[in-house]
């Protein structure tokens, strides 16, 4: 569906946020990708989390929550 944005993680790997589809179903996917080094392409590895719209609210109460404790 779309790329919301991609976030440099270093070592040739980058956290894509995006939103997908998968069997009529949305989710919000977190998803760590590596760089193939013989076509320079992104390609997504299975670290990462594929969420369905209902439970975005909890992820972004948590990082909310997570980011007081963090930068506290």
């Amino acid at each position: 569906m779309a790329i919301i944005r991609d976030i440099d993680k270093g070592a040739g790997e980058i956290i894509r946020i995006e939103t997908t589809e998968f069997k009529g179903n949305k989710y919000l996917n977190i998803r760590v990708w590596y760089q193939d080094k013989e076509s320079g392409e992104y390609k997504p590895t299975q670290k990462g989390v594929a969420l369905k719209p209902e439970l975005y609210q909890q992820l972004k109460e948590s990082i909310i929550e997570a980011e007081k404790e963090f930068l506290s």
